[in-house]
């Protein structure tokens, strides 16, 4: 369960979270030992405030969740949520230029983005419940191209989250670099476990932490 929860962003991406249910996430992270507190960007630099001298990462999305704002954009956000203490950036593709093949744009992109977060970790989201297989494979190879540390299954926000199916085809695809996060929809840790062997290194969800505590009522 510890290797687990090591590997779980605990996120809170609802547009009407407060501050004080933030904290109560921020908590359960320290408690649980997890990876990071995944929270919209205005909640960064109170977070990361609350998480002083706590070995817990801050984690904020960008582009969020349609992923069709401008890189310029995306680059200002970026910069911002780093410049407030955000550890890693969860940034959405733009569903559009895939769609359309441009994936001359979309490696141009990820590669701009990489260079605002510097250091800082930087994952892909792709959404893949609104992609084909093979528009799947070529953003795996988008990502690995781009230098991107993650590509992440979903946002939560769109028509399906995480499948294990979508975990295994980026594992045989994605360059040796880049991990995988599964995201939205984890709803047990039977299902954790088995985005892990997968081949999954991050976990984006609520769930896990609220099936230890008996809260479990849905959710991310």
């Amino acid at each position: 369960m510890k290797h687990i929860l090591s590997k779980v962003d605990h996120t809170l991406l609802s547009q009407s979270a407060t501050w004080e249910e933030i904290k109560s996430l921020c908590d359960d992270a320290v408690k649980y030992g997890t990876a990071s507190v995944c929270v919209a960007p205005s909640f960064v630099q109170r977070c990361k405030e609350y998480l002083s001298g706590k070995d817990v990462k801050v984690c904020t999305v960008i582009g969020f969740p349609n992923g069709y704002n401008t890189t310029e954009t995306k680059v200002f956000e970026t910069k911002d949520a780093i410049s407030k203490g955000a550890d890693e950036i969860d940034m959405v593709a733009n569903i559009g230029d895939i769609k359309s093949g441009d994936f001359d744009k979309i490696v141009g992109e990820i590669k701009s983005i990489k260079v605002a977060c510097g250091e800082k970790i930087l994952k892909v989201i792709i959404e893949t419940c609104l992609l084909t297989n093979d528009e799947k494979v070529m953003m795996c190879r988008a990502v690995t191209e781009a230098g991107a540390d993650f590509i992440k299954t979903s946002t939560g926000f769109s028509t399906g989250g995480a499948t294990f199916e979508d975990v295994a085809l980026f594992a045989k695809n994605v360059g040796e670099s880049v991990k995988i996060k599964a995201a939205g929809g984890i709803s047990s840790i039977a299902d954790a476990q088995k985005f892990i062997e997968l081949g999954a290194d991050r976990l984006g969800t609520s769930r896990i932490v609220k099936i230890l505590k008996n809260t479990d009522n849905g959710g991310y």
